[in-house]
C-alpha cells in the first residue's frame, strides 16, 4: 500500500522572515513570521513560533503565538500554551484549557449561511411605488 508524502516545510527557531509565505504542503514555523501565510496543507506553529500576520489553511495546530486573523478550513488545535489575537474562522475548534484567545470567532457555516440569505434578499424584487 502506497502513501503520499507531502512535503514538509520547517522554519527554525531563530530564523525570521519578512514578507508573505504562500505553500501547497504542510508548514511547521518555529521561528519569527513577520507577515501573512496561505497554504493548502496543514499549519503547525510550535511553541517559539510566532506570527505577525493572517493565517490562510486547511488545518491548523497552534502552540504558539499568532498575532492576526485566522482562517481554519477543517480543524483549528490551540494547545495549552498557544496565545491568538485576531479573529478566528473555523470549521472545527479545539481548545485546551490554558490556551488564551482574544477575538471573534466565526463558524464557516453560520458565514456561509449568512451571505446566502443576504443575497436571497437582494434577489427579491423591490416593491414598486
Amino acid at each position: 500500500m502506497e502513501t503520499e508524502n507531502s512535503p514538509i516545510n520547517i522554519i527554525t527557531d531563530g530564523t525570521v522572515i519578512k514578507g508573505d509565505i504562500i505553500a501547497s504542503g504542510d508548514f511547521r514555523l518555529d521561528g519569527k513570521l513577520e507577515g501573512n501565510i496561505q497554504l493548502n496543507g496543514k499549519l503547525v506553529i510550535g511553541d517559539s513560533g510566532v506570527v505577525n500576520g493572517n493565517v490562510l489553511c486547511q488545518n491548523a495546530n497552534i502552540i504558539g503565538t499568532v498575532n492576526g486573523n485566522l482562517s481554519v478550513k477543517e480543524l483549528l488545535s490551540l494547545h495549552s500554551s498557544a496565545r491568538v489575537r485576531g479573529d478566528i474562522l473555523i470549521n472545527k475548534l479545539s481548545i485546551e484549557p490554558g490556551a488564551t484567545f482574544s477575538g471573534k470567532c466565526r463558524m464557516i457555516d453560520e458565514v456561509r449561511a449568512q451571505h446566502e440569505e443576504q443575497a436571497a434578499a437582494e434577489e427579491q424584487p423591490q416593491a414598486e411605488e
